[in-house]
């Protein structure tokens, strides 16, 4: 990973804006056990991937999940999102699975086999962010005893289709409410610096994100691939009001000629050339898809009754993958007992205490029974 060196201030600003060293911040993220810290200068996203996303928007293919075209000039401008944000920290947290459901049981996609990711990934991140503040409390900027770093209501949300996600974003979803991120309850005073810290919560091109700050790249199956890693990550940034000494190069592709995913695709969502169609992808489909299953959904879904893995068990990239050792990602036993015939009976109940603190909620107790019911048919 190569990288870019900058300023240790801004010219005439050194009294005000503080510079951090990236290489204390990454030493700080691998510490609180993420798997890979990436730093980007935050600007406007390239007119490339704009036009790209405005043109996916353009010809439809977010389906159902028109909350993934709101915010659309903070999503393609993060200085829009968070005024004064200076750098991106992105952030990758391993979920390859250790422990996968009994062969021969309905699936459900490596992701949401633990705690919802979303608490643990927060939860992690205002850890990093207290940490980050101990480096420099920015006193030259803010007025003495509230030296405190405050984040922002989020943007309101997203949740993607594969986690890590969507095409070109990940999906936010306005009935998704995200606390505050704050590192203190006293009310921020004006001049206060602003951060961020978000994973799914707000519209960030997550995966973008990742690349520019040299994680990975994003691959032809729409996940950053992070070399001799694999794809199966959890992907948040905090959006830090000041500059940090030395910014990461953005990754080439290194997918190549290879197009396993594209074969292994059950529903021609991946096609060579043309954008991601979210409204083919099974994924889309056992999750956000409120309505009926596609016919091509019902036929390809196989035992898989939550989401879809198939494009990245698929990569090559992923033999590399090092089963996640977190505690919160391992699947309850409770679930690993579960039958296909018990699946068959779940009530509500059932539903609501197998999956408390589950990120299998977003499809709702009559989607996945929906999902099971298709396999009746």
């Amino acid at each position: 990973m190569t990288a870019k060196t900058y300023p240790a201030s801004l010219p005439g600003k050194a009294d005000h804006i503080p510079v951090l060293r990236a290489v204390s911040i990454k030493s700080l993220a691998r510490s609180l056990g993420f798997s890979a810290c990436g730093i980007a200068k935050a600007d406007a996203v390239e007119e490339s991937i704009a036009r790209r996303y405005r043109r996916w928007l353009e010809n439809g293919e977010e389906a159902s999940m028109s909350y993934m075209a709101n915010y659309l000039e903070k999503r393609l401008d993060p200085r829009l999102l968070v005024p004064g944000v200076r750098s991106i920290v992105s952030l990758a947290l391993n979920y390859a699975p250790s422990q996968l459901l009994p062969k021969g049981e309905y699936q459900f996609a490596a992701y949401a086999l633990g705690k919802d990711y979303h608490d643990l990934m927060k939860e992690r991140m205002r850890q990093l962010a207290g940490k980050i503040k101990e480096l420099h409390p920015l006193l030259p900027f803010l007025p003495r005893k509230e030296a405190h770093a405050t984040f922002p209501p989020s943007q309101q949300g997203s949740l993607p289709i594969r986690r890590q996600a969507m095409p070109a974003s990940s999906a936010e979803d306005p009935s998704q409410t995200s606390r505050p991120c704050t590192a203190s309850s006293s009310p921020a005073p004006q001049r206060e610096p602003r951060w961020g810290c978000f994973c799914d919560t707000a519209p960030v091109l997550e995966r973008y994100w990742a690349q520019k700050a040299g994680l990975g790249w994003v691959g032809r199956n729409h996940q950053l691939i992070i070399p001799h890693a694999g794809s199966m990550f959890f992907l948040g940034e905090i959006f830090l009001p000041f500059e940090v000494d030395v910014y990461d190069e953005s990754m080439p592709d290194r997918c190549g000629k290879c197009h396993r995913c594209v074969d292994a695709c059950p529903t021609r969502a991946i096609v060579p050339g043309e954008d991601f169609h979210a409204s083919r992808c099974l994924s889309y489909q056992l999750i956000e898809n409120r309505g009926e299953l596609s016919e091509e959904a019902k036929a390809a879904m196989g035992d898989t009754i939550y989401g879809c893995d198939r494009c990245q068990t698929a990569c090559p990239w992923n033999r590399f993958a090092t089963p996640s050792t977190e505690p919160e990602l391992q699947p309850k036993p409770e679930l690993l007992s579960m039958s296909k015939e018990k699946w068959h009976r779940l009530t509500v109940e059932e539903y609501r205490r197998l999956f408390k603190g589950s990120a299998v909620k977003r499809a709702k107790f009559d989607g996945l029974k929906r999902n099971i019911q298709a396999k009746e048919q």
